[in-house]
């Protein structure tokens, strides 16, 4: 229905290429929805189900320990008692959070290993295992779950995800600007990362490190936040979700039923709650793989969308319900961007005013 740009994809560059349909993003945690396709695929064909322990698959998780005060450096622990489940990665339910600063996304973190084992080394932060911020199942904690997941992809299908999810996400469904490889096709039109800084926008410049670039490096894929793409990728993605769901996708890449879960609240109250402290977004749940609004929002999107946003400032909703999705992309940091914020609730009032 409508698409729109402005900008230069290096900011304040006269020289570089303005951003358009074609231009890439690092989409961040929009990467998530999309591994949580790849998983229900493998799910639907019987190589895993919603309730297997994942640490028989992964044994880095297998024995996990539930720490008292995560936020601490050192603070005493227990071993968790319940086994992590898909169902618990799928749902953030896992106990696996970032913390204050995620240090396994940042590269200079790995030396010269930058591969899964030193991933699990960085995130035990120093315990002598895996840690959880509670008991698996009895909370929602925004996390490190999309990455196992990941993981557990390439494990049972003896890919590496960029292969998988080009196989059976991206190929099929023709998305040719999204990958897990930063390559020189796609560097090239790549949006470089800006950041407010009182008020006024600047370069981003060295502020800190973040996931590693170079192609030749790269031998763990983050399935939380690992994905660069298009504006036009992402939205030929949830378009068809929502053709999936409506019964109407040629060659689907999920079953109708499949899709439809995606889009029912999986949390108790109690985790639900843990949501709105996370985004101060009231009344919101989670399905699998992206939060969901309880309530039909005015004038807006309707009850049970789907949405969620990325670090960097990428954005994105799907509504099942009116059958719109929408996106919208910056390279804006710090990560929820009032600016940005503003500019897309009002993208989203004069698309429903339509």
């Amino acid at each position: 229905m409508y698409y729109g740009a402005a900008g230069l994809q290096r900011f304040t560059d006269p020289s570089s290429k303005k951003i358009d349909e074609n231009s890439v993003f690092w989409i961040c945690s929009n990467t998530k929805l999309i591994v949580t396709v790849a998983i229900l695929q493998l799910v639907e064909q019987g190589k895993i189900t919603f309730e297997t322990p994942v640490g028989d698959i992964i044994p880095e998780i297998a024995n996990p320990i539930v720490v008292e005060d995560i936020t601490k450096e050192s603070s005493s622990y227990k071993p968790a008692e319940t086994k992590i489940t898909l169902q618990h990665l799928l749902t953030h339910t896992s106990g696996l959070v970032y913390g204050e600063h995620p240090i396994a996304y940042r590269s200079k973190a790995y030396g010269e290993d930058i591969s899964v084992s030193q991933f699990f080394k960085l995130i035990q932060e120093g315990y002598p295992s895996v840690p959880l911020k509670f008991e698996p199942g009895t909370d929602f904690g925004y996390g490190w779950s999309s990455e196992i997941i990941g993981f557990i992809i390439e494990r049972l299908t003896g890919k590496t995800l960029e292969a998988y999810c080009h196989e059976n996400i991206f190929g099929p469904l023709g998305m040719t600007k999204t990958s897990f490889y930063l390559t020189a096709d796609l560097k090239s039109d790549l949006v470089r990362l800006s950041f407010r800084e009182d008020g006024q926008l600047q370069k981003w410049g060295s502020r800190f490190d973040l996931i590693e670039q170079d192609v030749t490096k790269i031998n763990v894929m983050f399935g939380g936040a690992g994905l660069y793409g298009s504006t036009k990728d992402y939205l030929t993605f949830l378009r068809h979700l929502l053709l999936v769901k409506a019964g109407r996708a040629k060659n689907p890449i999920l079953s109708s039923e499949m899709v439809a879960s995606i889009f029912q609240p999986a949390l108790t109250e109690n985790a639900a709650a843990s949501i709105e402290r996370t985004t101060g977004w009231s009344n919101s749940q989670w399905g699998l793989g992206l939060a969901l609004n309880r309530d039909d929002c005015p004038g807006r999107r309707r009850k049970n969308s789907g949405f969620w946003y990325g670090f960097a400032g990428t954005y994105y909703f799907i509504d099942p319900t009116s059958g719109i999705a929408a996106v919208c992309c910056t390279q804006i940091l710090p990560t929820l961007d009032p600016e940005v914020l503003k500019v897309w609730q009002e993208a989203e009032e004069a698309l429903y005013a339509q």
